[in-house]
């Protein structure tokens, strides 16, 4: 048996598949990933030194324009035949899952309802003081804000700044989203592990989780990974060219 025919049968025959969805997910559909130079305005940041809560004390205005313009590329973005296709299995297997370390909203657009956040949703906008409670999201309607402030928008409870409601470097992830993540990890029995670099924890531990449960861990990426010797399939192209591919070949 060749290894597609040997990956269709494991797929095919998975009754509770879990997919972790990556940043390479949404840059297909235009969306770069921190890893990506930043252009314009913006080049001569670092992301990852945006993305802290020391970057926010220290320049809350600069972070807040920052995110303001991420989401903007966000908002403009569309799912790609990756999202579509990952919709179309959970049609095919009602205990799938996806759990997925992005923050926008293209799986929700491209029709899935099983959807673990670990990482938040850059959407939504929270109380950095936590005021009503940690990452309780503040109505839009609630709060004004424009290009010209020259601070971020106040928390209309509480009068702190709001933030947007991701989870940055050297923050904890939601404790909720990882419980189900690592529940999930735990029972399933094929892990998809799509477009993802597999270098941030603790994102990066569960296909080892679904290893140690006995799952069978398949990669898409256009690229090798930190996780590509633990798979036991690797297949290389984006996930637009490749998953639709297999959901042909599986139904």
């Amino acid at each position: 048996m060749s290894i597609e025919e040997t990956i269709i049968r494991i797929i095919k025959n998975a009754k509770r598949p879990v997919v972790l969805t990556g940043a390479g997910v949404s840059k297909e559909s235009g969306i770069p990933t921190f890893r990506d130079a930043m252009d314009g305005l913006w080049a001569q940041y670092d992301p990852q030194q945006l993305a802290t809560p020391r970057a926010f004390a220290q320049n809350p205005k600069l972070v807040w324009d920052w995110y303001e313009y991420r989401r903007g590329l966000v908002n403009h973005a569309k799912p790609n035949a990756g999202h579509i296709t990952l919709a179309q299995m959970e049609k095919l297997y009602p205990k799938m899952w996806i759990i997925t370390q992005n923050v926008d909203n293209l799986h929700e657009q491209a029709g899935s309802t099983r959807i673990i956040r670990l990482h938040g949703n850059i959407a939504e906008t929270v109380c950095y003081n936590h005021c009503r409670g940690e990452r309780i999201p503040i109505d839009k309607a609630d709060f004004v804000w424009d290009a010209d402030q020259s601070t971020p928008p106040r928390c209309p409870h509480c009068g702190g700044y709001l933030r947007p409601n991701v989870v940055w470097f050297e923050e904890n992830l939601p404790a909720k989203a990882m419980q189900d993540a690592f529940n999930v990890a735990t029972r399933c029995d094929v892990m998809l592990v799509v477009g993802t670099s597999g270098i941030v924890s603790p994102a990066s531990d569960l296909p080892h989780v679904a290893l140690h449960n006995g799952a069978a861990l398949i990669e898409i990426n256009p690229e090798e990974s930190a996780l590509t010797r633990y798979m036991d399939a690797h297949l290389k192209g984006a996930s637009g060219v490749v998953l639709p591919s297999l959901l042909g070949m599986i139904s």
